[in-house]
């Protein structure tokens, strides 16, 4: 029955009830520090819930539109953790928007409880409508300030991921025409009783295949739907652009991921046709964002450019997934791996760049000038993260390039790994000037940085777990080859 499969879904709706909860709350209390540890609290009560939940790998529930299953489970818990760290690092920044707290948290943990839905859905219908519930959540908080700025962003947000959404929606509606399914595996079944014709030789195929990844193509910033990302990341409330580039991005290969194995996996002519395809974009997506992001003088601009070419790394590990659906284990964790050490990375970066930006009250890159002499600490762990984003030991980064890069020279694409290695060196020269700015330049002003203890926590949090992943990486990546077993390929 259905209700007795409430308990698989116990996580989202913790949550729920914690958003509804805050909202109350925040009518009735003037000190609007009880919303943030109601926020946290909420997340983690989710978060027990979903490691209960463990145990219970390979459940189909509510007629086989959700999953529970290791792999969904892992990703809760990353998109829980990004909730947690970004609501501990919104500490000062909500005094931006004061007289909105309760709606900035309670819509912060809805769009978290899209994204976790997302990761668990496999079947065509449920993906959608988690997507647009996240999306839906995401428009609104990009837009928060308010001001000329943000409000652009969140328009330019909303269309073109209305866009986006009706390319995915209207390749989703080709794949059910073709197959007469939408169930990821009812899909999957029929691909593999259908004649080794080629996607190329049925355009209902070629062009449903391509819609889709076209449309998660946008979610994942990917070239050419790239296009929205350094306007918002720019535009929106500095703790909402470290979720986008964390939470969203990582739900977004979730997903992809679970479709590409699931329902397009086999047979071999399938799997072979689309990896090139991501072959490709990988190393557009990695050269445009690194190239691009040479020239930037804003930061969220510089992280912005700097997410898209993370996301070409990741699509590297996609392309060879998908080269190799036999024995491929090495890689799937392989991507969760990057997308778990990335999170850390770049969640850490932007809680230094929030606490710096709070007291300068700027995002160029040029006021970051002599911030090595007034907050050696912020300017230090900013360091770290940089050095982890470029691939250099003893980070976390280091590790997840190497696992990627190595599984992709496994599967013939060494050509691809030369342009992600070079891409990884023209990258060096955009961090490394961040880098040069803050431990080399004289400060404007001697006033010290100071930050909250919430911020501290989030902080030093991040640095620890990239230097551990840096340095013994192994226990990770157990966790991670865990939570791709449920493929069984």
């Amino acid at each position: 029955m259905l209700i007795d499969e409430m308990k698989y879904i116990m996580p989202e709706i913790s949550l729920l009830c914690f958003a509804l909860l805050i909202v109350v709350v925040d009518l009735f209390v003037t000190r609007k520090g009880v919303l943030p540890i109601l926020s946290v609290i909420g997340a983690l009560v989710a978060a027990f819930f979903t490691v209960g939940l463990w145990g219970n790998g390979g459940i189909a529930a509510f007629n086989n539109m959700i999953a529970i299953d290791q792999f969904g489970l892992f990703f809760k818990l990353l998109i829980l953790a990004s909730l947690v760290l970004v609501v501990m690092a919104s500490n000062k920044y909500v005094l931006k928007f004061e007289k909105f707290q309760g709606e900035y948290y309670a819509i912060l943990m809805l769009s978290a409880i899209g994204l976790m839905l997302l990761v668990s859905a496999v079947n065509l219908i449920t993906i959608y409508v988690s997507l647009e519930l996240s999306s839906i959540s995401l428009y609104a908080l990009v837009s928060f300030l308010k001001d000329k700025t943000s409000s652009e962003a969140g328009l330019k947000y909303l269309i073109l991921g209305a866009v986006a959404s009706a390319i995915l929606l209207y390749g989703m509606a080709l794949t059910f025409g073709l197959t007469g399914s939408t169930g990821l595996t009812a899909i999957a079944d029929y691909f593999r009783t259908s004649p080794a014709v080629g996607a190329v030789s049925s355009p209902l195929l070629l062009t449903g295949l391509a819609l889709i990844i076209a449309g998660f193509g946008f979610k994942i910033a990917s070239v050419p739907f790239q296009l929205w990302v350094p306007d918002v990341y720019e535009g929106a409330p500095t703790p909402i652009t470290a979720y986008l580039s964390v939470a969203s991005k990582a739900a977004g290969f979730a997903v992809i991921t679970r479709i590409l194995m699931t329902a397009f996996g086999q047979p071999d002519w399938l799997h072979a046709e689309w990896a090139i395809i991501i072959a490709v974009l990988a190393a557009l997506t990695m050269t445009v964002g690194n190239v691009t992001a040479l020239v930037q003088t804003n930061i969220k601009r510089l992280f912005g450019y700097s997410s898209i070419a993370q996301a070409g790394y990741l699509m590297v590990g996609l392309a060879a997934m998908g080269m190799a659906m036999e024995g491929n284990a090495d890689i799937r964790s392989g991507i969760i791996f990057f997308l778990f050490s990335y999170a850390l990375t770049n969640l850490g970066a932007f809680i230094a760049i929030i606490a710096i930006s709070n007291k300068i009250n700027s995002d160029q890159i040029a006021d970051y000038t002599g911030m090595g002499k007034r907050s050696p600490l912020l300017a230090g762990a900013l360091t770290l993260f940089l050095v982890s984003l470029t691939g250099l030991p003893p980070t976390a980064g280091l590790i997840a390039k190497i696992y990627i890069f190595n599984g992709a020279v496994d599967q013939g694409l060494l050509w691809l790994v030369v342009i992600a290695v070079i891409n990884s060196v023209i990258s060096a020269f955009y961090y490394f000037r961040v880098v040069k700015v803050m431990w080399m330049g004289e400060p404007a002003s001697q006033d010290k940085v100071t930050s909250s203890w919430p911020e501290w926590t989030a902080l030093a949090v991040c640095c620890v777990m990239v230097v551990i992943i840096g340095v013994v990486p192994g226990v990770f990546v157990g966790l991670t080859q865990a939570a791709t077993k449920i493929f069984g390929i």
